[in-house]
């Protein structure tokens, strides 16, 4: 939990080489995947990681890009509403889940066999790179003390 009444650290101002490094990463993690599938890794993974301000930001990107409501609200319950994703959206939901809980028992050969039977290998490097970025997204909102709602990156 932040407290919203102690002033953070602006991490894009207070170091702006880091930042600006972390946004070229997060464009070419991006480079050559499905859009929508983007949005899903984003959203399952600031879930997981109790990041709101990722979470609105990228519900509302997802909206945007025509994602139903339906489906946004079973990116939490995956697993049991698996019939509302496909079965590359799943693998990439699973991977995008051992990644981000590494801690809890590393990248099963399951998960990452699943995941390589959908993504070619290049894509596949791309999809690890993304849950990357937005794990590193996460704990840099998380611990600056980002506001949701207040999607900040039309003021860069």
């Amino acid at each position: 939990m932040t407290n919203s009444n102690a002033p953070r650290v602006n991490f894009a101002k207070a170091a702006p080489k880091v930042f600006r490094a972390l946004i070229g990463f997060d464009a070419a993690a991006r480079e050559g995947l499905d859009p929508a599938l983007v949005e899903l890794i984003q959203i399952r993974s600031s879930q997981l990681n109790r990041c709101a301000y990722c979470l609105h930001m990228h519900t509302s990107d997802a909206r945007k890009a025509g994602e139903s409501e339906e489906r946004l609200h079973m990116v939490a319950v995956w697993q049991e509403a698996s019939h509302f994703f496909t079965e590359k959206e799943q693998a990439a939901l699973a991977l995008t889940e051992a990644v981000t809980l590494v801690a809890h028992g590393g990248v099963p050969g399951a998960v990452y066999t699943r995941a390589a039977r959908h993504f070619e290998e290049q894509e596949l490097a791309q999809l690890l790179a993304l849950i990357f970025t937005i794990n590193t997204w996460n704990r840099i909102a998380i611990a600056t003390g980002k506001v949701p709602g207040a999607d900040e990156r039309a003021s860069r």
